[in-house]
């Protein structure tokens, strides 16, 4: 393989610290970058970030690649125009480096947490994850949430070997709650990480406690929200949903929300160590935030099929593949899936130096649980028809079809 001598290194190492001279002492610094487990793989490469690495090996992961079907609000439509779970990761990436540039911050890791900030995520947006979590706690005690689980399957299942910044930023992104000031955390090491990761599995609180522990962990977290209200709103209006919404200083388009909340962000964050937006925008933020819920959400069309179909096939499929696991029935899908059959076996075994093997780290409770949430939409579905192709539930799915 050719490799580059000391003199193109050198040039480009003095174009990475004339770009870091530009940053804002607030930044995250590429040197700060650490990893879990130490490894030579990448000795002599010059060309990338050490968080830029952390984008290609997040990118060429399985379990980003399925967001390209999974439901970010409206699950039963036939419609190539409306988002999926991976067009939101990349409008709230496009979104934080707007943001980010504008502040001087990191933009390789804000790009890194953004991607990978849903690949734990699972089918059927945020209703399936809820499903998922009431038959994964029933039988472990223990809490399912995609952004613990996004930490799992990258760092975990996936051997990414993803820098501490980066899964921090994963774990604290979520941005269901409005906030008019983002204040980072302080960062620890990775044995405090991953105390914290465990309470979310065991604390129901935990979450709600979680701050990114860097600006740009911040900035990812509002940018997240800021992606998805007026897209959603753009969305319904896609599908035909004639709703009136209430006047905003924000305005009601999706452009003009993006547009506005993200030039007050930067206003009002330059130069601090922390974000904030203005008094106005915050309370318009948490008055959109409600009305979507109240307007779009809880819209008959958009829940109904979620409580009367997917829920129980969620619990009907947990409990086969578990019972699968169990007895070791090697035919079960769960080994045979594409996904899995490169997974099971493998990647539940704790990792050392240079990802050497050693001992099993996952139940089978969580096998069953990562193989539901790794499934897109239709494989759900699909899936559920195999197994039980003579249950009633397979014939009261119904899709808004493209031509209806």
């Amino acid at each position: 393989m050719k490799t580059y001598g000391e003199e193109q290194k050198e040039k480009f190492l003095k174009i990475l610290a004339d770009t870091e001279s530009l940053y804002s002492p607030y930044a995250c610094k590429n040197e700060q970058a650490v990893r879990q487990y130490s490894s030579n793989r990448y000795d002599g490469e010059f060309a990338r970030t050490q968080f830029a690495v952390d984008i290609d090996k997040i990118i060429h992961s399985s379990f980003f690649n399925r967001g390209s079907d999974k439901t970010q609000v409206f699950s039963f439509y036939r419609n190539d125009d409306i988002t999926r779970r991976s067009s939101h990761v990349q409008l709230v990436s496009r979104t934080a480096r707007t943001i980010g540039r504008a502040l001087r911050l990191n933009l390789d890791l804000i790009e890194a947490i953004a991607i990978g900030h849903d690949c734990g995520h699972t089918p059927f947006g945020h209703k399936g994850e809820a499903y998922l979590n009431e038959v994964y706690h029933a039988h472990t005690g223990r809490f399912f949430n995609h952004n613990v689980h996004s930490v799992r399957v990258l760092q975990t299942v996936s051997e990414c070997n993803l820098t501490l910044q980066t899964l921090d930023g994963i774990l604290c992104h979520c941005g269901e709650k409005v906030n008019e000031k983002y204040e980072p955390a302080a960062l620890g090491n990775f044995d405090a990480f991953l105390q914290t990761l465990e309470q979310c599995y065991t604390d129901e609180a935990a979450i709600k406690k979680l701050r990114p522990a860097t600006l740009e962990g911040c900035v990812v977290r509002i940018s997240d929200m800021i992606a998805y209200l007026g897209k959603d709103r753009q969305d319904a209006s896609r599908l035909g949903m004639r709703i009136e919404y209430d006047d905003s200083v924000l305005g009601k388009k999706n452009a003009d929300v993006l547009n506005y909340t993200v030039q007050d962000l930067i206003v009002n964050s330059m130069e601090k160590p922390y974000l904030s937006v203005s008094k106005d925008v915050y309370e318009a933020l948490v008055s959109m935030q409600r009305e979507n819920n109240e307007k779009i959400y809880q819209r008959e069309e958009v829940s109904a099929q979620y409580e009367r179909i997917v829920k129980p096939m969620m619990a009907r499929l947990y409990e086969t593949f578990l019972n699968d696991l169990q007895t070791g029935n090697e035919n079960s899908i769960v080994y045979q899936n594409q996904l899995m059959h490169r997974i099971v076996g493998k990647g539940y075994f704790e990792h050392h130096f240079e990802f050497q093997m050693d001992h099993l780290i996952a139940t089978y409770e969580d096998i069953a649980a990562d193989f539901i949430a790794s499934m897109t939409d239709d494989y759900f579905l699909e899936a559920y028809r195999h197994l039980f192709p003579d249950d009633e539930l397979n014939k009261q799915v119904r899709y808004v079809e493209y031509f209806q």
